[in-house]
């Protein structure tokens, strides 16, 4: 195999399981192949793999190899972001040398922004603080949200960092820290996703989205120019009378005639749809007003409703509150109408049991019956992510009619 082979073969390789691995967890993709593969790469080959050591090494080479694999995936380190890094560098090195001279002056200036753009957002998302909530800080994050009563009860304390958890928070076991919003630990920004950097983190992959998507497309350009000057009646797409084996073969001439070049689109065109996929599902998020740790919550809700198990009961608007548990927020124009839990048992809550809510428990048996308290809409979700602080309109317990959307 050539060394250009041996370079598509990675490429490709790389771009599989990376894919895999982001999206093979999705609680919308569990009961597909993609979630299948995840399990058998990153759980049944390593069972099978740690079951023939404990035979063989009596499982000293699968504990050293875990504690390397908790050290990379469950502290925090630069690993994957220098790696990231590398990626972007190298690639550029090896793709404006070559196509640069070809360039004109506004697609010169197009390339140098697109190209310092990621840098940019990559720095501000891996150095701003995601929302770590603090001692200093825990009353003004208990102001931010309303508790929904579904996926966030007020009460809870935080059993490492000791304090009342505010709606929405998480507590990160890399970062060692509760998180506002948090929405998920990222190991290419070696931080977690929340309330402080979120806005970040989608420009992070809009820019590198544009990038690769831009740089695609100008390597294919380029590419395209310099084989049609060999072969005139070259196009993009395969031309009338040739076969398509000669169209495979003027590819390969090309591919080959520039590797730095070829190789760098190559890249380029693979791994777009694997950000553009991340880019969708994380706007797919905004819009539905949820982060990835409140999709995995509902997940497990829509499991108990199919189970019978989910019950609700009306909360009055005018009900009591404990302003050290549960705080007004003012900035919030939405308040929970419902309580909802779920048994181990499939039977609705006992009458007597100390629980919140008034009336008989009826049983829920799709996510599409309950509202989600935080969505008010694409756009000001879009507004929570990017101005911190933001003050929605409307009146307290009014919906509006973004809102009246359901969860899917």
């Amino acid at each position: 195999m050539t060394p250009f082979k041996w370079a598509v073969a990675f490429i490709l390789g790389l771009s599989f399981m990376v894919f895999v691995t982001f999206f093979g967890r999705l609680p919308a993709l569990r009961r597909t192949p993609v979630a299948a593969l995840y399990k058998l790469i990153w759980i049944h080959i390593p069972n099978g793999l740690s079951a023939l050591d404990n035979r063989l090494t009596s499982g000293k080479l699968s504990r050293s190899l875990m504690r390397f694999g908790t050290f990379i995936m469950y502290d925090r380190h630069p690993t994957i972001v220098i790696f990231f890094l590398i990626i972007l560098v190298v690639s550029e090195y090896m793709f404006l040398p070559e196509a640069w001279p070809l360039f004109g002056w506004f697609t010169k200036l197009t390339v140098v922004i697109t190209v310092f753009m990621p840098y940019l957002f990559l720095y501000l998302a891996c150095a701003s603080d995601p929302g770590y909530i603090t001692p200093e800080n825990h009353a003004y994050h208990m102001s931010l949200y309303p508790y929904d009563y579904a996926l966030f009860h007020p009460g809870n304390v935080c059993k490492t960092c000791r304090l009342l958890k505010p709606a929405r928070s998480k507590h990160c076991s890399v970062c060692k820290r509760c998180i506002a919003r948090a929405d998920h630990h990222c190991i290419f920004i070696n931080s977690c996703v929340g309330y402080g950097n979120h806005h970040w983190f989608l420009l992070l992959l809009a820019s590198t989205t544009w990038l690769t998507s831009y740089g695609g497309m100008l390597g294919l350009s380029l590419m395209s120019s310099m084989m049609k000057q060999r072969y005139p009646t070259w196009t993009l797409w395969k031309p009338p009378g040739m076969t398509f084996n000669q169209y495979l073969a003027v590819w390969a001439w090309g591919l080959q005639t520039n590797v730095c070049l070829g190789a760098t689109t190559l890249l380029a065109i693979l791994t777009t749809p694997l950000i553009i996929g991340l880019l969708g599902y994380t706007l797919y998020l905004v819009y539905t007003g949820t982060t990835t740790n409140e999709s995995l919550k509902w997940s497990v809700f829509k499991e108990d409703m199919d189970d019978g198990y989910a019950f609700r009961r009306a909360l009055p608007p005018g009900r009591r509150r404990d302003s050290r548990t549960e705080p007004p927020c003012s900035r919030w124009p939405l308040e929970p109408a419902h309580v909802l839990l779920a048994t181990t048992d499939g039977q609705p809550p006992t009458t007597d049991a100390p629980l919140p809510g008034v009336g008989q428990w009826e049983r829920v048996l799709k996510l599409a019956h309950v509202q989600n308290l935080y969505d008010l809409g694409f756009w000001d979700n879009l507004l929570d992510s990017f101005l911190p602080n933001y003050a929605f309109g409307g009146r307290a317990g009014d919906i509006p009619s973004a809102h009246k959307r359901r969860l899917a």
